[in-house]
Order: structure tokens, then sequence, then C-alpha cells
């Protein structure tokens, strides 16, 4: 094949040129392909990751209104998060007939000084139930031009209401963590007891939509960067909302950023109707409140629960 380049065509040219036949062969190999499986299976490899590239040079790939790429996301995004998923933590998930079909608000707990939890439960529910959840994020993270970026390339966006809305219009399953930096950052003493869940926004979002709200508990993150203290000044510096100190960092330098290999059981409760109430509801602050306040007390019990069968930490 090499021999039937063209004058002058380099062999990168001819490669690409090759992955893209392959790519479109059925199967990814030419009728009675003979070689040994290993050596099929890393030329395949190879074809996928130059066709890959050669979309990704060439443009022909697409992203939503929000900057979502499928694309990237499952080839790049989700296979290192799910190295952690699978080997380091391994992650155990209960409850996953309770992820209806169509638009959904999942509202979890938020925990681990790095907020580590928003990938892992991605990965659950891309592996596991075939969803894309769209994570809202703070401001912080879309200020910081590498992890806002790779963070809509993720599919997940803005919290605020007009996102939060148009993607649950849409049939998307919209996730969030109501506690925010004050759930992720608080410290190791106050481990599973959950901060208060703000202004109850993510009700009225349901409310307005029509939407049920689904109830989810993570127990494991809470162990692999324990919180013992903070540099207040340090994180006014840089702009954070802290600066954590844990028992391996800073003491032990870029290892300390390692974390630790706890258990993880995310668990989906079931999901909270809100067919009682009209879109009207949204505007009334006590039953905004009442609403929130039940949210929460689910969450907290299945924590409770959820922490009593997942046992020690690290077995």
């Amino acid at each position: 094949m090499m021999n039937d380049a063209p004058p002058g065509d380099d062999e990168g040219a001819q490669v690409i040129r090759l992955a893209a036949v392959r790519e479109d062969a059925p199967g990814g190999d030419p009728p009675g392909d003979d070689r040994p499986p290993e050596r099929g299976r890393f030329e395949r490899s190879l074809a996928s990751g130059l066709a890959f590239l050669r979309r990704r040079l060439t443009g022909e790939y697409e992203v939503d209104e929000f900057g979502f790429d499928p694309e990237f996301n499952s080839t790049v995004l989700l296979p290192l998060a799910r190295a952690l998923y699978e080997h380091w933590f391994r992650v155990e998930i209960d409850g996953l007939d309770n992820i209806p079909e169509g638009g959904a608000l999942l509202v979890a707990n938020h925990s681990g000084t790095v907020p580590l939890d928003a990938l892992m439960l991605s990965v659950a529910l891309h592996d596991h139930a075939d969803r894309q959840v769209r994570l809202l994020g703070a401001d912080l993270v879309y200020q910081i031009p590498l992890l806002g970026h790779l963070s809509r390339k993720a599919g997940h966006t803005l919290a605020c209401q007009a996102d939060a809305a148009r993607l649950l219009g849409k049939g998307e399953l919209v996730g969030v963590f109501p506690e925010g930096f004050k759930g992720v950052g608080k410290p190791f003493s106050e481990r599973y007891k959950l901060q208060r869940f703000g202004r109850g926004g993510f009700v009225g979002t349901a409310l307005r939509a029509g939407v049920p709200i689904v109830p989810c508990a993570i127990v494991g993150a809470e162990e692999i960067y324990p919180k013992i203290a903070e540099l207040r000044p340090l994180a006014r510096l840089l702009g954070l909302p802290y600066f954590p100190v844990t028992p391996t960092f800073p003491l032990l330098g870029p290892a300390g950023l390692v974390p630790l290999p706890s258990k993880w059981v995310i668990r989906f409760g079931e999901p909270m109707t809100l067919d009682g109430y009209d879109a009207d509801a949204a505007d009334d602050p006590m039953t905004v409140f009442e609403i929130t306040d039940h949210v929460r007390e689910n969450v907290q019990h299945m924590l409770y629960e959820t922490l009593l069968r997942r046992g020690p930490a690290f077995l």
C-alpha cells in the first residue's frame, strides 16, 4: 500500500488516509483478516485514534449550544476519570432504576476538598445508565480558562436558571450540588454532614420545568483529601474559596495531590415528583423552602444509610 502513494505524499498523510479507510470498513478490518488478535486490536485502536485526530484537525465534529463535545468527552475525558472510578475508588452504584427517562434534576451532596465526586458521578451515569449528566457549576469553575473549557466540553455549564431551564426543556438529566463550596471545602470533622442548600434555586428550576427531583448520596469522597485546616491568607491571595491542608498536602508536595483510595458508593433515591405544585409555586418562598428542606433531609438520610452499608473507608 505504501508503494501506491502519490509522489511527494508523506508517510503521516498516508497513515491518516488509512485511518479514514479503516474507519469506514465494517468491523474495522478488511474481510479475511488473518492477523494475530493482539495485532489486530492494536491496529484498530491506532486507526481509531488517528481517525479521531483527523476529525479534530478538519473540524468534522459537533458541539451543542453549550459547548458539549460528545466525542471528545467519551474518547478523552471519561477514560481518564474511568481509571479512578474502576481501579482506585472501586465505585459501587445503587438505585439506577430510579433514574427516569427524559428531563430530571439530580441533587447530590458535594464533598472531598477537590470535587472529584462530579467526575465519578458523570462516569457512573454515562457507563451504567446511558445518560449524560449536565452538571451546573459555580462561576469560579468557568473563570479558570482550561478548567472552564474542559467542563463545557464535558457537557457542563454555569449554574444559572436560564441554562438549567433550556437543558431540562430538551429532556436532559441536569445535576446540581446545592452545598457548593461550603460542602466540598468543609473540614473532615464535619464529614457526611450536609451544609445549607443555599436559597433553593434548584427547586424553583424544577417547579418551572415540571420535572422530578432525584436525590443522590455520594459516599467515599470525604476521605480522599481529609481537610484538617486551611490557609486563608493564601486562599485570598489566589482568589480561591479555601486553600486546604490535609495529612499529605502540602507536606508531601505534588505527591500529596494523589487522592487516598477510599471505597465509594453512589446511591440514587426515588424521584420526588412535584405534580402537586404548579409553576407559580416557584415564586412562593415558603413553598420553595419546604421542598428544599425535604430534599435535603432525603439526601442526608440516604448518606447515613449508605455510609453504614459501605463500612470501612479503605477496605
